[in-house]
């Protein structure tokens, strides 16, 4: 490691901060059909927890429906059984090997728990930024004690690391902003 603060490094974590909660809003579900709503969920099948898309195709052939084709036919009801413990709030049909899932219009109560669960993602994402600030600032701390770095430099590499924690925060704050807008759509 070089004596040198590298900015960069935090800049970067922030940055996998931010493609981690835009992943994990993509699960939430609005009012129409979208194939990631199923990535979090978990099938226990061959002895341990695989993710839909590893036992099956995702697709979604129509705005309103998600179609699951199954490539095992011993998996289905394990799925179909996933899917349904899930708190999506889903009831999955089963044809076949083929599972089609309906998405029903969101009820006002479902859509604030919606944005609840948003809400409290988009806050947990931003304590993860703030986490990744006060890591920078220590290490500036540790730079400036064992003298590899100047004072001048320590204020100007933290004022830095500041305006980044605050533009991250402010893009989760517009991509929470938006999500709520699209989950509020009737």
């Amino acid at each position: 490691m070089s004596s040198e603060f590298v900015e960069n490094n935090y800049s970067l974590k922030m940055d996998k901060t931010i493609q981690a909660f835009k992943k994990d809003i993509s699960t939430l579900r609005t009012g129409r059909a979208n194939a990631a709503m199923l990535d979090m969920i978990k099938v226990d099948v061959y002895g341990q927890l695989m993710p839909i898309n590893q036992l099956a195709t995702v697709s979604v052939p129509e705005a309103r429906l998600i179609s699951v084709q199954v490539w095992d036919k011993t998996n289905v009801s394990l799925i179909d059984s996933a899917i349904q413990k899930s708190d999506l709030g889903i009831n999955p049909q089963i044809d076949g090997q083929i599972i089609r899932i309906r998405i029903p219009d969101l009820t006002e109560e479902r859509r604030k728990d919606l944005i609840k669960i948003l809400n409290g993602m988009a806050e947990k994402n931003k304590v993860s930024i703030r986490n990744i600030r006060r890591e920078g600032n220590e290490e500036l701390k540790s730079k400036l004690k064992d003298k590899k770095i100047s004072e001048d430099q320590s204020k100007k590499f933290e004022k830095n690391i500041q305006k980044l924690t605050d533009d991250h925060i402010a893009l989760i704050e517009k991509i929470s902003s938006e999500k709520e807008k699209e989950i509020s759509q009737i």
